[in-house]
Order: C-alpha cells, then structure tokens, then sequence
C-alpha cells in the first residue's frame, strides 16, 4: 500500500527504452509505480510492482489495474507507452502483421485505458498519456508504415475525444509524438539513416519523450494535446 498522498503511475512497455525510462523518473518523483511488460521481471524496489502479460490479452489490463488498485490504493496516472511498429509496403503485411500492430497498439490501449477510466472516476480524476509516432501524420516516403498510421492516428483522435468527453470530470488526455528515438527497437547502423529524417539532423532520446511526459504530469492546464517531440518533422522538412 502506498503512502495516502503518494501518486501511483501504470506504465506499459516498461522493460525498455522509453517505459524503462519512465519508470526510473517517476520513481526519482516519488511515484509508486506498476510496470507491465510481456517479459518485464520482478523489482527490488517496494515502489515498484511488475505485471507480466500482452497488452494486446484484455487479461493483462485487468490484472495490471486490479493489481495496482490493490497494492497501492489508486492510479493517478496511465502511461499508454506499449506499442508495435511494423515497416513494409502495404501489400506485403500479413494478417499477422495487421494482429500484431493492432492487438498492442489499439486493443491494448482500448482495454486497458477505460479499465483506468473507469477507475479514475471513482477518484475524483487522473490524467491519461499516450506514446504515439511522428509517423502517424507526417508519412515518409523512405518509410511505409500504413499500419502505424491508421493505428497510431487512431490512438490521436482517441486522446481528443478522451480529453472532451472527461474535461468536466476531472481527467486529462495527452499524448506524445516522437520522431525515431535511440533505443533497442532500431540497430545502431540505422541511426544516421533515421538522424537525417529530422530538421534537427539527430534522432531523439529517451530523456527527450521522458521530460515530454513529464511537462504534461504536470500541465494542469492542458488536456487534448498532441505534443511533437520530433526534432522538427511536424513542422516540415
């Protein structure tokens, strides 16, 4: 259980790159946190509580949110951070491609988001962050990734909707938009390929959508927004 005043954070996708960095920094806040992956392991630390299961299993939100409630008392905060990013001309995905991209990056956050939702109500409040891709709205010839953008475009209307329908009710719906981020997902002779899709001749860091997540915790006042973290690709090329 944690301390009556102490805010509690579900992230998912917590075993790497970006949920790893999330959960070191809201634990250096002081969050509580419940960190769930398909392969994340037990924690030596009593603030944090691990779940193993697929996002894409609406097993696993249940798990994560009853187990969250139970060890902690409440959620303060949902960190949508699971996803899957498969590149390939359209022809060519499969039916399990399409399985794969839709059960982590829709049906996870489907499930689990209104099982927090429904949660958050009984609070009084919460507030809902969502990881998304720069792909979704800014298409790159050099990389087809019509799966990211029907799903991740879906997750950017979802967050709007989400922060109108629950503006009066005291929960907030952001989302974040990175361009490429240094982490396992891309191989190291890739970076400068993807360094040059960027205005700012880099790719990101994890530091960077971390510090992005972070700005909106703490944003009371701002709900509905899609924060660019892109190194400029929003703005053109």
């Amino acid at each position: 259980m944690s301390m009556p005043d102490q805010k509690v954070v579900v992230i998912t996708g917590a075993s790497r790159g970006i949920g790893a960095g999330l959960v070191d920094a809201y634990r250096r806040l002081g969050h509580a946190v419940v960190a769930t992956s398909r392969t994340i392991a037990p924690a030596n630390d009593a603030g944090i509580l691990t779940v193993q299961g697929d996002i894409a299993d609406p097993a696993t939100a249940e798990r994560v949110i009853a187990a969250a409630v139970e060890r902690f008392g409440h959620i303060d905060t949902l960190v949508n951070n699971a996803g899957a990013f498969v590149a390939k001309p359209f022809t060519d995905y499969t039916a399990d491609d399409y399985a794969t991209v839709t059960g982590a990056n829709l049906i996870g956050f489907f499930q689990l988001t209104q099982l927090a939702v429904g949660q958050l109500l009984t609070q009084g409040g919460g507030h809902i962050v969502t990881i998304t891709s720069s792909l979704a709205d800014n298409a790159d010839a050099r990389v087809p990734s019509v799966l990211a953008s029907l799903t991740e475009g879906a997750l950017r209307s979802a967050t709007k909707s989400l922060a109108i329908e629950y503006a009066t009710r005291g929960i907030r719906a952001n989302a974040v938009s990175p361009g490429a981020i240094r982490n396992p997902t891309h191989a190291e002779e890739t970076h400068r390929f993807l360094a040059d899709r960027h205005p700012a001749g880099r790719i990101g860091e994890v530091g960077d959508i971390v510090d992005a997540v972070l700005y909106l915790e703490n944003a009371l006042f701002v709900t509905g927004e899609i924060l660019h973290v892109d190194g400029g690709i929003r703005a053109g090329n």
